[in-house]
């Protein structure tokens, strides 16, 4: 992947190719740009200039060969390999994200949970095993660990990052609720939550606001 794809047109990739398996499901063998642009709500020539930073794949007079281009989209988010994460952090929120078959249709498979309550020590999670943190060094010795994902509280969030990029971990998906300092080499995936819910409040209020001048209000 070229260095230049702005993270807007990556943000975007995922959805072409969860929108391409609903065509497939439909049935659909070829859709143009300004087919996708009206299942997306994104415009059609923005769909070209996205595809075009990894090769383009359509035909001028024909569009896009859907399944072709859901396999070359899964290719270019690296849906066609396997990916071994592994969760620090057992409690709701670590548990939930174990349980779930969602990752493994993805090709990402959930290999091991850490944390440092004892008292989970061998509590099983979908076949997956609670291990504790002082077993971490030694399982990344033995094992291949391609992401970690981080669902503990803040205060020990960097700590933890820290001994993951030690390790040689360059990939981390963070729940915790802070932003982490890593080296430029390790790509971090920040997920707050509570930043989420507060956006979706913002739009609501904002959403309102507009009905009301709409209305005279």
């Amino acid at each position: 992947m070229r260095k230049d794809i702005s993270q807007v047109v990556i943000k975007r990739m995922p959805r072409y190719y969860r929108y391409l398996r609903y065509l497939m499901d439909e049935g659909k063998e070829r859709v143009s740009s300004a087919e996708l642009s009206e299942l997306m709500s994104v415009t059609a020539s923005q769909i070209r200039q996205d595809l075009n930073n990894f090769g383009g794949f359509g035909q001028q007079g024909y569009g896009y060969n859907v399944k072709k281009l859901h396999e070359e989209i899964g290719k270019i988010l690296g849906l066609d390999k396997t990916h071994n994460l592994i969760i620090i952090g057992g409690g709701n929120l670590g548990k939930a994200l174990a349980s779930t078959d969602a990752f493994s249709k993805h090709n990402f498979y959930i290999t091991a949970v850490f944390d440092n309550n004892e008292k989970l020590k061998g509590t099983m999670i979908n076949d997956i095993p609670i291990r504790t943190m002082d077993e971490l060094d030694d399982y990344y010795a033995k094992n291949r660990v391609d992401m970690a994902v981080l669902t503990i509280p803040a205060e020990h969030a960097q700590e933890v990052a820290d001994r993951l990029v030690k390790l040689g971990i360059k990939a981390i998906w963070n729940f915790a609720q802070v932003d982490l300092e890593v080296p430029d080499d390790v790509v971090v995936q920040n997920v707050h939550l509570a930043d989420s819910v507060m956006r979706l409040s913002l739009n609501m209020i904002q959403r309102e606001k507009q009905v009301n001048i709409e209305n005279g209000k």
